[in-house]
């Protein structure tokens, strides 16, 4: 596939985390994938150090 070719297809994005920001590209008619994410143990180390010894 050419440059020409990817420069002229229908962006497609896949938003990852606050869906705000897919909500305001969806509005200007991007096609957008939200993904709901946040890290693992929402980030606390304590938690995490945890769940590593699970695996």
């Amino acid at each position: 596939m050419g440059l020409e070719t990817i420069l002229h297809r229908e962006l497609q994005i896949i938003n990852l985390g606050l869906e705000g920001f897919a909500e305001s590209l969806r509005e200007k008619g991007a096609a957008v994938t939200h993904v709901r994410w946040q890290p693992p143990a929402r980030g606390d180390e304590n938690l995490l150090s945890l769940l590593d010894k699970l695996k």
